[in-house]
This record gives C-alpha cells, structure tokens and sequence, in this order.
C-alpha cells in the first residue's frame, strides 16, 4: 500500500496550488463580497485544463486519474470555496453524466466543449419539494412525436443561470415512482421555454450562483435523452455517488484554508509577551485541525482507489463526504476561535471558511442521508 502521489499527482498538486496562490487567492474576498460568477476565471482555469480533469483527452479533458482530480480541487477550493463548487459540479455531476451515460455523439457534441472549459455545465436534479425525495420530483417530460415537452421546475441549481449545457431529470412515467424518472441534455441558449426565475443569496459559496429553474412547454429532440427512458433515478445515484468524493475534496481545501491561516495569525499575533502559538491551548488546536484533515484526507482517497479499480465504493464515497464535510466545519470553526475577535470580522478570511465549509454538510447528500446510507450499506 503506497500512500505518496506519484510524480504525475505531485506535478498536478503543485501546477494547481500555484494556480490558485497566484490567481484564485488574491480575488477570494472580491468573489466572496461581489457574489458574481468569476468568468474570466474560469476561462483561465479552462485552458488549463481544469474544467476537464478526468475526463479522456478524446473528449477534451486532462485525462487525469480521480486522485488528480480530487487533488486539483482541493487546491481550488483552498482558494475559495465557491469556485471549488463550480468546478465540482460542472465536472462531477453535468460532465459525468455526459461521460457515464451519453452515447457517442452526445459525448462528441456537448462533454467536448465542457471539458476544454468553453462551455459551462449544471445538473438539474432538486426541486423544493423534491431534495433528499427525488423520486417525489414534479417536472414532466411527455412524448411529442420526435420530441419531449418539459414542464415543471428546479431550486438549488449550481451554476443554473449561467451554463450552457443541464443535464435536467424529469419523470416519463409519473407512476411509476423512481423507475419513471429520466434524464435529457437541455441548452438553455437554444431551447425555448427556459427560463432563469432566482438566484438565491447564500450564506457563502458565494460566486457559484444558485440557481431556480423553470420550464414552460420546453421542447427538446428525442436524441438528447441521455439512456433509456426509466434511468434517469439509477444515474443520479451513481453520479452523486462519485459527486461525493470532490464535495470531501472541497472540504478538504476549505479546512486547509482555515488551517493555514490560523498557523500564520498564531505565529504572528503577539500576547503576554509572545506569539499565541507559544501556547499548548493553541497548539492542540492546531494538533487537532491537522489530524482531522489528514484523516479526511485518507478517507478521500480510499473512496477514489475503489472507483478507479471499478469497486463498489458507496460506503466509502459516503464516509469520506460525511467525514470531511463535518471536520470541514470544525476545522473553520477553531481558525475563527484562534483568530478571537478578528475572527469574527471581514478583515480576515476565517469567517468565510466557516460560511464557505458549512455548505459540505447539506448538499450532494446531507449528513444525515449519508449516515443512512452507510448504515445501509453495513446492514446489507
């Protein structure tokens, strides 16, 4: 059992931290406060390679094994939380379901573009009614000659308002419970009968906006059903099921933030005479938000060995997002309480881990889903 990144990990690792030193960090604050979607941003992240990390380089992607991937968004979302959901959610959840479910044409036409980063993806899955209940969705889509008419609506949307592909779920057959459940490919810029009606003002992930959906007689061709009709359910599963595996990678870099600027303030901020990291109060503090992160870490990493080997890793995808996600908030929770009163203001970063961390906890899976889920599996 080898624990250390090969050179090509190493070599990611390091691109990807330099990367978001050097342009993500110097803008975290601008993003936090504008709450704008950074496009000039991204775009960059694009050419780099980025947007496509795991997917084949026959599509446009890095070709990049998910321990790479999983790297490369920790360090993204050490920048800023919010930019580490975009990425999350236009690679692992819309591009995966082009990748794990559409045909070849569909792969050539719409992942392409998403992987090489010139076009933006959002999954459309939650309703208000419809969050951990998928199954209880409202929105239709009926059988039109060569066409699907879809009516109803999404909350929740990352990166909603601003993609150019949706990978949307609709029931085909609303009697049939979670079999009647399927999924299509939407283009916002083409297709009539959609529209942009919120987005939401969140307490972080602020620069990824969220988005409510609507469809009016939104009429799509048959050929962008993604599958078969009847496996729209079956797909989200097995997409949030790796989905889970970058939310542990994003609270991962979050937690590391806090980490890291709390080992700067405390080596810094002088009291009784010395640096408050001179205090064992301090340091076992610091101790614990190492050791937390280490094991997430680990944790996140067993989850990507068991997908790339072609195991069943639902458990461990499960344990990994649970873990990381609540350390994630912890961890934040100590940067603040080590930074005192500074840690409660704008002046320093430390509240916005906090904001950004707590986010980990409710979607792609809240904790007590995923504590169900595990169970599940252990009871199996």
């Amino acid at each position: 059992m080898d624990f250390s990144l090969s050179a090509e990990q190493q070599q990611i690792k390091d691109m990807v931290s330099e990367f978001t030193d050097e342009e993500i960090k110097p803008i975290a604050a601008d993003i936090d406060h504008d709450d704008e979607f950074p496009a000039d941003l991204v775009s960059e992240m694009g050419k780099l390679g980025l947007m496509g990390m795991p997917f084949p380089e026959k599509y446009g992607g890095a070709g990049l094994d998910y321990h790479s991937y999983a790297i490369g968004l920790s360090e993204i979302a050490r920048g800023s939380g919010g930019v580490g959901t975009i990425v999350a959610a236009h690679i692992s959840l819309a591009g995966n379901m082009l990748y794990e479910f559409g045909n070849e044409a569909q792969k050539q036409e719409y992942l392409t573009p998403l992987a090489e980063g010139k076009d933006m993806g959002a999954f459309a899955l939650s309703e208000a009614q419809a969050g951990s209940d998928v199954p209880a969705m409202g929105t239709t889509a009926e059988k039109d000659g060569d066409e699907y008419v879809i009516n109803g609506s999404k909350l929740w949307i990352s990166n909603g308002s601003v993609a150019d592909t949706v990978t949307l779920f609709a029931k085909t057959d609303p009697d049939a419970g979670n079999k009647g459940i399927s999924s299509f490919i939407v283009r916002p810029e083409e297709d009539d009968g959609f529209y942009v009606e919120n987005t939401e003002d969140k307490l972080g992930d602020k620069g990824c906006p969220t988005a409510e959906l609507r469809f009016d007689d939104l009429r799509i061709p048959e050929d962008r059903l993604l599958g078969n009709e009847g496996e729209g359910f079956v797909q989200a599963l097995k997409t949030l099921n790796g989905g889970r595996i970058t939310i542990a990678a994003r609270s991962i870099g979050i937690a590391q933030a806090a980490l890291d600027e709390a080992l700067d303030y405390a080596q810094e901020r002088e009291q009784f005479g010395g640096p408050i990291s001179q205090f064992q109060a301090i340091q076992h503090k610091l101790a614990d938000m190492d050791t937390k992160i280490s094991a997430a870490r680990m944790l996140m990493h067993l989850a990507a060995d068991k997908k790339i080997r072609g195991e069943n890793f639902i458990k461990e995808a499960a344990q990994a997002k649970l873990y990381a996600s609540e350390i994630s908030r912890e961890v934040a929770n100590e940067g603040i309480q080590i930074h005192g009163g500074y840690g409660y203001t704008k002046d320093f970063p430390a509240e916005r881990f906090y904001r950004d961390a707590k986010l980990n906890e409710i979607y792609e899976g809240t904790s007590e889903v995923l504590r169900n889920t595990i169970a599940a599996q252990l009871l199996n």
